[in-house]
């Protein structure tokens, strides 16, 4: 749960969207972050911490943190 708070916390830099996330298909969406205002250190980072830019849905996804 560290690493999950982690990438929270960097992501919450970028925004504070009124939904922030949703689960679909084994994987957790952070949405209505703009990935390319992201740091390359932070995107460095939410990589080791299972956090990927989700192409389709704006935002960030991770299968380390989904819903199953």
């Amino acid at each position: 749960m560290e690493d999950l708070i982690k990438a929270l916390q960097i992501l919450l830099k970028y925004g504070n969207p009124k939904w922030p996330t949703w689960c679909e298909h084994d994987c957790l969406h952070v949405c209505d972050i703009d990935s390319e205002k992201v740091s390359e250190e932070d995107r460095v980072e939410l990589d080791k911490l299972g956090f990927i830019v989700d192409e389709d849905g704006g935002g960030f996804m991770s299968y380390r943190f989904g819903s199953a």
